[in-house]
Parts: C-alpha cells; sequence; structure tokens
C-alpha cells in the first residue's frame, strides 16, 4: 500500500487566505490539486489570490468575512459549505499578537477580542464544518495553524492574550484528535516561529529590537519565509498524513531548541 501527496478532487476551507501565511498555504494546496474556500477580509490582496488560484485551474470561491466576530464565523462556515457542498480539507489560520500591551495594562475587551480571533474562529469553523465532514461519512483533515507562542512564551513583549489563545488552539486541536479519529477525521497544529509575514514586517519596521532579538534567537539565522508552511499543509491534508493526528508541529529554524 502507498499513499500519495495528491489531492485532487479535494475541496479546502481556509481562513485568512489573502496574504501570509494563509496565502502560501492556498496556493501549495490548489498546486497539489485542491480546490479551495477563501476567506478573509475584503480587499484587492483576497481577489488576487484567488486569481493565482484560478490560473492553476483550481475553482475558488472568495468569502469575504471577519472571523474574528463569531457571528461572522459561524454565518460564512454556512455559505462556504451551500455553495461548496461539502470541505474535505479545514485550515484555521487566522490569527495574530496584534497588540503589544502588558498585562497588568491590557483590558477585558481587548483580551476578549484576541481571544475570538485566535481561539474562537478555529473553534466555530472546526465545529460547523467539522460536523459537516461527519454528516458526509467521508473522514477529512482539521489544519489548526498554532504559534510556538502556544509552547514556549515570547520574551520582550505584551499581548500575552496570543500565547494563552494559542496553547488553547494546541490543546483544542488535540481534543478533535481523540474525539473524531472514529470518523476518520485528523486534526493537527502546525506551530510556526517567527516568519516573514507582513504584520512581522511591520514589526520589524516599529519594533526593530524586538525582531532582532527573536532572529538572533534563531539557530538558522532568519525569519521563516511563509512558501515554507506550503509544503507541510499539503503533506497534513493528504493521505500520506493518514496515521499522524493530535500533533503539533513546530517550524521554527530551530529557534526553540534551546
Amino acid at each position: 500500500m502507498s499513499f500519495t501527496i495528491d489531492l485532487g478532487g479535494k475541496r479546502a476551507f481556509l481562513t485568512g487566505g489573502s496574504r501570509g501565511l494563509g496565502r502560501e498555504m492556498a496556493l501549495a494546496l490548489a498546486r497539489a490539486g485542491a480546490d479551495i474556500a477563501l476567506v478573509a477580509r475584503p480587499s484587492e490582496a483576497l481577489q488576487e489570490t484567488a486569481r493565482e488560484i484560478r490560473a492553476l485551474g483550481r475553482t475558488v470561491w472568495t468569502h469575504e468575512a471577519d472571523v474574528s466576530l463569531p457571528e461572522a464565523a459561524e454565518a460564512v462556515c454556512t455559505r462556504a459549505l451551500e455553495a461548496a457542498g461539502h470541505f474535505d480539507i479545514v485550515v484555521n489560520n487566522v490569527g495574530g499578537r496584534r497588540v503589544n500591551v502588558p498585562t497588568e495594562d491590557l483590558d477585558l475587551k481587548t483580551w476578549q477580542e484576541m481571544l475570538d480571533l485566535n481561539l474562537t474562529s478555529t473553534f466555530i469553523c472546526s465545529r460547523t464544518l467539522g460536523a459537516a465532514m461527519i454528516a458526509a461519512g467521508k473522514g477529512g483533515r482539521i489544519i489548526n495553524v498554532a504559534s510556538i507562542n502556544g509552547l514556549v512564551a515570547g520574551r520582550g513583549i505584551g499581548g500575552r492574550h496570543y500565547e494563552a489563545a494559542k496553547a488553547g488552539v494546541i490543546q483544542f486541536t488535540r481534543t478533535l484528535a481523540v474525539d473524531w479519529a472514529r470518523h476518520g477525521i485528523t486534526a493537527n497544529a502546525i506551530c510556526p516561529g517567527i516568519f516573514a509575514t507582513a504584520p512581522n514586517l511591520g514589526w520589524q519596521r516599529s519594533h526593530p529590537e524586538i525582531i532582532d532579538r527573536l532572529i538572533a534567537d534563531i539557530p538558522m539565522g532568519q525569519m521563516g519565509d511563509p512558501r515554507d508552511l506550503g509544503a507541510l499543509a499539503v503533506y497534513l491534508a493528504s493521505d500520506a498524513a493518514r496515521f499522524m493526528t493530535g500533533a503539533s508541529l513546530v517550524i521554527d529554524g530551530g529557534q526553540t531548541c534551546h
């Protein structure tokens, strides 16, 4: 018996698909044969990514939504299912630190908004689309983008809602793996280190001392390229990863090795 990386005939739902890590994962899944439902806030970047996917010969659905809002997350999952019929792959990629505020100064409203962005969106999309996978009886793949900061705390930076939420994503992923294995659904988390995404490049301009310190801790001496995540997402979405579930896969240039 052999297992392939071919995703032909599969349909993938991906949040935060217009830029950065999400864009590169969407393109990689499309190159492997999957049709893609892209979810992101309205932007020209969303439409440009969709055009690139169509150029690969794949079907693409675009859904404009801010999944940091629980009601919007649930609504866009429903719309996506109505448009595509079903999904074999769900990639919960939306997230971010966004605010650099010490815990003693962080207000409750911001804390809750950031938990909704990084954790509640993952719960809602997994619940809604996972329930449809279970009903279809064909198995599936859940891929949740967490962070190395779900495993270790960042240094010299505020916004600890991020560490808390990403740790929650990792543990929630494990529960999905346990609960849904009997349905043929795997659930795995990707834990990226620092990547050269637009937000991190923005941080590099506004807080160079933070980014320089982070890079100094990376044995490979550089931020990751967002394209590095594409191959990992394709593997986790494929039959080649059929026996991997509940894993938290670190991709950080060795940053957490010391």
